[in-house]
């Protein structure tokens, strides 16, 4: 992939996100107001719906995603799981609260082969006052076969 020019000027200010529900961000990430998070465009991989304490990712790994060996990295599988994960908790954080992950951990059950597409879908079990909890999933798009699975613990911060 390309490297972008992008900078932290493109990202949506604080002040303006810290305006909207977790949800409301969520949407306009999807609908192209909101400009969605680089790490995406840097590993092939974008949002692709937003629900009530759940979201899903597509993407496809390429070779530039590779471990030494030529298979697909698990820093790949980690980072999808983790956007999709943290994200779904983001749908319930309300107006003036920020989050952050805290921990997550995956599981790769088989690779995924190169350029094959996939849906990364996150969903929460939990969202309280300080903490988000969720689980997510990378399935095949087509034979719908489970890839990875992930559990992650996040922090919810109320800053206004």
């Amino acid at each position: 992939m390309p490297h972008s020019a992008h900078s932290l000027a493109d990202l949506l200010p604080q002040s303006e996100a810290l305006k909207l529900s977790g949800m409301e961000f969520m949407q306009k990430i999807l609908d192209g107001t909101n400009p969605g998070p680089p790490i995406g465009q840097t590993l092939g991989y974008t949002l692709h719906e937003v629900s009530d304490g759940r979201t899903v990712w597509r993407g496809a790994p390429e070779f530039d995603v590779t471990n030494p060996m030529g298979s697909v990295h698990g820093g790949w599988y980690g980072t999808l799981l983790d956007s999709a994960m943290a994200c779904a908790v983001m749908t319930k954080i309300p107006k003036g609260s920020v989050y952050t992950t805290l921990e997550f951990k995956i599981n790769i059950l088989r690779s995924i082969p190169l350029g094959m597409q996939i849906d990364c879908i996150g969903t929460i079990d939990h969202v309280g006052r300080s903490t988000g909890v969720a689980h997510g999933e990378i399935r095949g798009l087509k034979d719908g076969k489970l890839y990875a699975t992930g559990s992650t613990t996040c922090i919810i911060m109320q800053i206004v």
